[in-house]
């Protein structure tokens, strides 16, 4: 068996993660609400625990795990954590010589079962010496490093606002073309898109599929539009920047619009949310 190591947080990311990281020879010690941590001590030194739990709930799983670590232990945050908050975790952890390494992971559920995108930071000699762990979680080719405390979670937070902002265009795009007097079929224009066009996509792909599993009129999909708060955080740092930011900022404010005005447009968004994410449509 390769080292063992421990995950917190063993839902649609974590628990796929966990298996996937099993079949590869890793020994997994798996923990999910309500578990007791101290465990976590008996894992080989130095331990390596990953984190896959939402933003909000680290802090509180940090204090709760972190009375069972020891100096030279490595935490991974493998959520969507804001940067800033990353910076000050990687300070306060360093103080007890404890290792904060923040990964940006992207590709979904499907991508932790089957090989995820990476983006890695922290410091050069922590990420060198995790980085089997890392291969192994990743799909072929898909970890990159970023120096510095918050690096790989700022290079993931920006990815988000693109994704929302590719998700908003493809919406008000499908939804032009269904209210074309021609009657398209608009599965088929995803597909005909999806087959060597500049707009090919995992997205239109995922589009495609929405279409085929909910129906063209997606009436069983939600009109409000759910959003976990990862694609305004880049929409602040961009305005913190002085960076104009308009079609990211439409995309997160049509979001919020959304739940008091639903719309077909916002259905399409949450097909999509629902294909990649397996985020609920309703």
């Amino acid at each position: 068996m390769k080292n063992d190591i421990a995950i917190i947080g063993l839902g649609k990311m974590g628990g796929n993660i966990a298996l996937r990281l099993r079949q590869r020879g890793w020994k997994v010690l798996g923990f999910d609400k309500g578990y007791d941590f101290s465990k976590i001590k008996n894992l080989p030194t130095p331990r390596t625990v990953i984190f896959s739990v939402p933003h909000n709930a680290v802090d509180a799983v940090g204090n709760a795990v972190g009375k069972f670590l020891e100096e030279g232990d490595i935490i991974l945050d493998l959520g969507n954590s804001f940067y800033k908050d990353t910076i000050r975790r990687a300070k306060e952890y360093s103080k007890k010589k404890i290792k904060f390494v923040d990964v940006g992971i992207s590709g979904g559920p499907a991508g932790a079962r089957y090989g995820a995108s990476l983006m890695v930071g922290g410091d050069k000699k922590t990420f060198d010496n995790i980085y089997d762990l890392l291969k192994d979680i990743a799909r072929e080719d898909g970890i990159k490093f970023f120096e510095g405390a918050g690096a790989g979670h700022f290079v993931k937070m920006v990815h988000n606002g693109i994704e929302y902002g590719m998700m908003q265009s493809l919406a008000e795009g499908f939804t032009v073309l269904k209210k074309s007097k021609y009657k398209i079929d608009l599965r088929k224009a995803a597909e005909i898109y999806n087959k060597g066009s500049v707009i090919e996509s995992r997205l239109v792909g995922w589009l495609a599929d929405a279409f085929r599993e909910y129906g063209e009129d997606l009436k069983k999909v939600s009109g409000k539009v759910g959003y976990t708060g990862e694609g305004e955080w880049t929409v602040k740092t961009a305005k913190e920047f002085g960076v104009p930011a308009k079609v990211l900022k439409e995309a997160v404010d049509f979001r919020k619009r959304s739940h008091k005005k639903p719309s077909w447009t916002g259905k399409l968004l949450s097909a999509l949310r629902g294909q990649f994410g397996g985020h609920s449509i309703r």
